[in-house]
């Protein structure tokens, strides 16, 4: 076999096992897209944004490992490559139809976060946000859950709830399901959009989380709703096209890729029978 050919069979196996090691989005649980919704206006900058919902969540998913839930959702985008230095930016907004119903009786503390992982491993790199619904008060950071990241930026910096438009002021918002609009009791509302800003540490393959989960119970839903994600000033592709619900990220290549795998295999060997041709004759 030639020089040239042994160094381009190398360059199409390396392309070929790159492209299979790519992470695609998945959704677990409810997810969707919509734009100007109820009490959740249009994002800044844009007409539509990403959303997941407890409403219609899958036990045991959508939560923090140290925090539980009852059940929840989660989006998870596609893997990309950042470098230390990089700004990671997105924006959000936190809605809950959930609360407490009265003076000293149990609060649903449904949560919402974002964290930061590495694309292959899923290991926590960063918690970029988390907001949890209170009777009064700040609910991001929310109470008792682990501590945002030291370098991130929230603009605003903090975030109390407001009330929305619905009965006792919930929000009206139809990811919310049959509890849009429902309160259950002081601390229902919803943030309005908030900016995040958050500065990679080191160069790598990441991927963003985006969770919700309800507590205590399963009804009077929550859900976070994002856009506008960006690494280094460029758009990572999907943050608007959750996709279909799924039960995990698989590390497993997509159809396609196994097929460009197969193909690309098959015009190796091609090329090796040739080459085995050419010496022989």
């Amino acid at each position: 076999m030639s020089r040239h050919l042994s160094s381009t069979l190398a360059a199409v196996v390396v392309a070929l096992l790159a492209g299979s090691t790519a992470q695609a989005a998945v959704c677990i649980g409810a997810c969707g897209t919509l734009g100007a919704d109820g009490d959740v206006t249009a994002p800044p900058g844009g007409s539509s944004y990403g959303w997941v919902s407890t409403a219609g969540g899958v036990t045991g998913k959508g939560q923090i490992d140290s925090v539980g839930g009852t059940n929840g959702s989660a989006f998870i985008t596609s893997s990309f490559a950042a470098n230390a230095g990089d700004n990671l930016h997105y924006d959000f907004n936190f809605v809950s139809s959930d609360g407490q119903s009265g003076e000293g009786s149990f609060i649903y503390e449904d949560y919402a976060f974002v964290q930061l992982v590495d694309a292959f491993s899923g290991d926590l790199i960063a918690m970029l946000f988390n907001a949890r619904t209170e009777p009064a008060g700040l609910i991001s950071p929310g109470l008792g859950l682990p501590p945002v990241d030291p370098g991130v930026t929230l603009t605003p910096p903090t975030s109390p709830l407001t009330l929305g438009s619905g009965a006792n002021g919930g929000p009206v918002w139809s990811p919310l399901g049959s509890y849009s609009g429902a309160c259950w009791g002081p601390g229902c509302g919803l943030t309005g959009w908030i900016s995040a800003d958050y500065t990679v540490a080191e160069d790598g393959d990441y991927r963003l989380v985006f969770g919700v989960s309800n507590w205590g119970d399963e009804i009077y839903d929550t859900g976070l709703a994002f856009t506008g994600i960006k690494v280094g000033g460029s758009d990572i592709g999907d943050h608007e096209d959750p996709g279909d619900d799924d039960d995990g990220p698989g590390a497993v290549p997509e159809p396609d890729a196994w097929a460009l795998m197969v193909l690309g295999f098959g015009g190796l060997g091609a090329m090796l029978r040739s080459g085995r041709r050419r010496r022989l004759a």
